[in-house]
């Protein structure tokens, strides 16, 4: 008789991890020359900064160590000098008002995300959230027993979700998940846009989860705006991945409404302990690092700005305006409806790795790729030619 098998075995992957793979594979067996430009791979398939931690934030790990620090558990939520800093970064960043005990430091943002949703919500409870979206979300809530909700968003809507959209839906869901800047388009909600969908939670009792781990990674053509700015029952997920460059440290946090601080506690000290020590040392000490921190939105801002220009002339010319993170969302739907193997293509011919929509769209995903624009100037500077060559053969 066969054993069984949990319901949240069927997780399906996250596509973007099977490409990084296929990218590392073809990286390793690539002979010297393989292309015109002298350049390996060319990853735009992962969000993932191409710096380390900043330099401040490693040395404070190296002093620690070196003065014997045990580095052992911390409280749940984690160091409270670290909870104050995050504190002090609202106020001196959006003059938001957020005390160190409704913050709650996470095993990066993934480790945010379980805790959220088991705390606001029960199995077979609606939440909804754009499409294009973060593959995990739909992922994490479906092994929870959550059922995602998809509202479709296209061009016309900035690939972001409406007022008009959420006050059709009846019955009403129980949470909203709200991206801005999003993964994968890159979009942000203007700032009038994104008070109003915050204050129709609010008044509709829909539970609003923001996910702003792209907030730094901004440009200057929408405002940034934070749910913790405004009072309400909203959850906001952050991380030090994106513009603190610290993916593999693997450290985050929450900002927490009253009634969901106890709950969650008492999950992270069950399901996580703490976040790791170590990573909470470096992270403390990566908010004094802002002009190392600086100078990489303004590479990745030389990347955009390349890559809006080329990539039109290359023949990608239906892309996301790039607001903030740091992808493009491009419509290929002239070119393939079979984003996977259009991917599987440009890797093998171009060298370029890149994420095929239906990652983040199971519906639509057949006709975009998702492009990051995180790596290092060169690469970036040389996909344009890369594409042009590929889509003439």
């Amino acid at each position: 008789m066969p054993l069984k098998v949990g319901r949240g075995a069927a997780a399906p992957p996250f596509l973007v991890m099977d490409v990084i793979a296929a990218a590392n594979a073809r990286a390793a067996v690539l002979p010297a020359g393989a292309f015109p430009d002298g350049l390996g791979i060319l990853r735009m398939e992962v969000g993932q900064p191409g710096t380390g931690a900043p330099r401040g934030a490693a040395e404070a790990v190296v002093a620690a160590l070196e003065a014997g620090a045990p580095m052992g558990y911390t409280e749940a939520f984690g160091l409270r000098s670290l909870r104050e800093r995050i504190s002090t970064h609202y106020a001196e960043r959006y003059s938001a008002a957020v005390p160190a005990e409704r913050i709650a430091v996470t095993v990066g943002a993934s480790g945010a995300f379980p805790l959220a949703f088991l705390a606001a919500f029960d199995p077979g409870d609606a939440v909804a959230m754009a499409a294009p979206y973060y593959p995990p979300y739909v992922n994490i809530l479906t092994a929870l027993g959550m059922r995602p909700q998809i509202l479709p968003c296209d061009a016309s809507t900035r690939w972001q979700p409406t007022l008009a959209m959420l006050e059709a839906l009846d019955p009403r869901p129980a949470g909203l998940i709200l991206a801005s800047p999003c993964n994968p388009a890159g979009t942000m909600l203007p700032a009038e846009e994104f008070i109003a969908i915050a204050r129709w939670c609010e008044a509709e009792a829909v539970r609003l989860v923001s996910d702003e781990i792209y907030h730094g990674l901004t440009y200057g053509t929408v405002e940034e705006r934070t749910a913790a700015a405004h009072p309400s029952s909203a959850v906001v997920v952050n991380s030090f991945s994106k513009y603190f460059s610290m993916t593999g440290w693997r450290i985050g946090w929450l900002v927490l409404p009253e009634d969901l601080v106890r709950p969650v506690e008492c999950l992270a000290q069950n399901l996580f302990i703490n976040a790791p020590h170590v990573a909470q040392v470096a992270a403390e000490a990566a908010f004094a690092c802002r002009p190392e921190l600086e100078a990489n939105l303004a590479r990745y801002r030389r990347n955009r700005d390349a890559l809006l220009v080329g990539l039109p002339a290359a023949g990608l010319d239906r892309l996301s305006p790039a607001d903030g993170a740091f992808y493009l969302w491009a419509d290929v739907g002239h070119l393939t409806n079979d984003s996977p193997d259009f991917c599987r293509r440009l890797l093998a011919e171009a060298g370029i790795a890149a994420t095929p929509g239906v990652d983040f769209d199971a519906e639509r995903g057949g006709r975009f790729l998702r492009l990051s624009y995180c790596g290092p100037e060169a690469a970036m500077a040389a996909a344009p030619a890369r594409i042009t060559r590929f889509l003439q053969r």
